[in-house]
């Protein structure tokens, strides 16, 4: 709570009785350093983190059926029943927030959820709004404007 009062969260929440956050400091230094940053959080982070970070690309995954997200919950063998079924009650509000995001990947078979996912990763690399600078200098050498070390042609 003292962090949250310091600012120090690009993101948090209280979600299924816990805080869940994500640090500031932690996001940028990965920024900085030219990585992606993938965070698994709920419709409350992404919506902090679209309203603070401009170039935020959000992705919900959604399970195939109910089903199947009940069976995944089960599967993991780490919450009583009354948790599990907290869990899908909640599963419902989250779930209403699907339009708000940019992506959706419906994650019926893991490897073509993820093989989705890595696509947009790296369609969202070559949007050249985020490789302007680096595209026009490209682009100038190309057509003989200037040469590989940046000098006019």
């Amino acid at each position: 709570e003292e962090l949250v009062e310091r600012g120090e969260f690009l993101e948090h929440a209280w979600v299924f009785d816990r805080y869940y956050g994500t640090s500031h400091s932690a996001v940028d230094s990965h920024r900085r350093a030219g990585r992606d940053v993938i965070l698994e959080i709920d419709w409350q982070g992404a919506r902090q983190i679209r309203e603070q970070v401009s170039d935020a690309v959000s992705v919900f995954v959604l399970p195939p059926s109910r089903e199947a997200l009940r069976e995944r919950l089960q599967g993991r063998g780490q919450d009583a029943e009354e948790v599990i079924e907290r869990r899908m009650r909640d599963a419902e509000a989250e779930i209403s927030h699907y339009a708000e995001y940019d992506y959706v990947i419906i994650n019926d078979d893991f490897e073509d959820a993820l093989a989705s996912l890595m696509g947009v990763v790296r369609a969202e690399r070559c949007r050249l709004v985020r490789r302007r600078e680096a595209m026009d200098a490209f682009a100038e050498r190309l057509m003989g404007k200037i040469d590989e070390n940046g000098a006019e042609q």
